[in-house]
């Protein structure tokens, strides 16, 4: 488990947070409960996609930038050529991307082969030809028109988890639509009985069902709490903070102490009541030191 978070006094200022939609709620969250203890802090947060946080964060238009995917190498090659360091990572949560279908649809699973061959035009992932049908999925699955599909645009870290893994960095098929966000795809999964889309599994309605998918052990693993913590879930990742705190230096105050909140045990129940997944208490003890 995490420390209790505890105030300290003298801590006033602004936080401007650019980046993840994954992160948004979260981000949300957080943010009311810091300013709990710190009623005259100033807290921003604008949900563009994991794509526009470095940027944010390398010109200062942001001093917190959520990212439900790592950094890229020309990433931190921008911020380095500006600062002469690299920015600074750190895991706050885990999180796992899911595959949806209506809660009226029979369907319960699929192959990461099948995945594939819905999602992408190259299959690069073993999809040996590609599912545009509903029978092609099963005798029970007998929907008069084809599959509809939904998923992230291109600025999203949820988009970029899934081409990597799902779709083995292949490109995305011309019949997938992409939505600015993943509460929009679960909202238009919900809405079609003959929809399948993947989003981040913390958006999750009463109304979608989220399939369980083939691993490397050869089962099927159900996206839980127990799955994505011990990694055998496939589709799982962590969520990260960036921020551009200088070697030897501490971050100023506002910011390292909503750190030490998010990595808190009132900020990971937080984490765990959004869907997400709590870090672990060695992970947690080894970030807050090097703030």
């Amino acid at each position: 488990m995490a420390e209790d978070y505890k105030p300290v006094p003298g801590v006033d200022g602004e936080i401007t947070s650019v980046g993840s939609d994954t992160l948004a709620g979260l981000m949300t969250f957080w943010a009311e409960g810091f300013k709990q203890y710190y009623p005259n802090v100033n807290i921003q947060i604008q949900a563009s996609g994991s794509s526009t946080a470095p940027p944010a964060l390398t010109e200062g238009t942001a001093n917190i930038g959520p990212m439900s995917r790592p950094l890229k190498s020309s990433e931190i090659s921008y911020f380095v050529k500006k600062y002469g360091y690299e920015p600074k990572v750190l895991k706050v949560a885990i999180d796992a991307i899911a595959v949806f279908v209506n809660k009226q649809n029979p369907l319960k699973r699929l192959t990461l082969a099948q995945v594939d061959a819905l999602f992408s035009a190259t299959r690069y992932c073993g999809g040996n030809s590609p599912l545009r049908r509903w029978e092609q999925l099963g005798p029970n699955l007998s929907f008069s028109s084809g599959i509809e599909l939904y998923g992230r645009n291109s600025v999203s870290g949820t988009y970029g988890l899934f081409k990597e893994i799902a779709l083995c960095d292949g490109d995305f098929g011309n019949n997938v639509n992409e939505l600015p966000g993943s509460a929009a795809v679960i909202q238009s999964i919900a809405y079609s009985k003959k929809a399948i889309g993947y989003a981040a599994l913390g958006y999750a309605t009463a109304s979608v069902k989220a399939l369980s998918v083939l691993g490397p052990s050869g089962r099927f693993i159900e996206p839980k709490a127990e799955t994505i913590a011990d990694g055998s879930y496939p589709l799982s990742r962590f969520l990260y903070l960036v921020v551009n705190q200088e070697p030897e230096r501490s971050l100023p105050r506002v910011q390292q102490e909503f750190l030490r909140y998010i990595l808190s045990t009132q900020g990971q129940e937080l984490v765990r009541r959004s869907g997400y997944i709590p870090l672990s208490k060695q992970l947690i003890e080894q970030q807050v030191i090097s703030l």
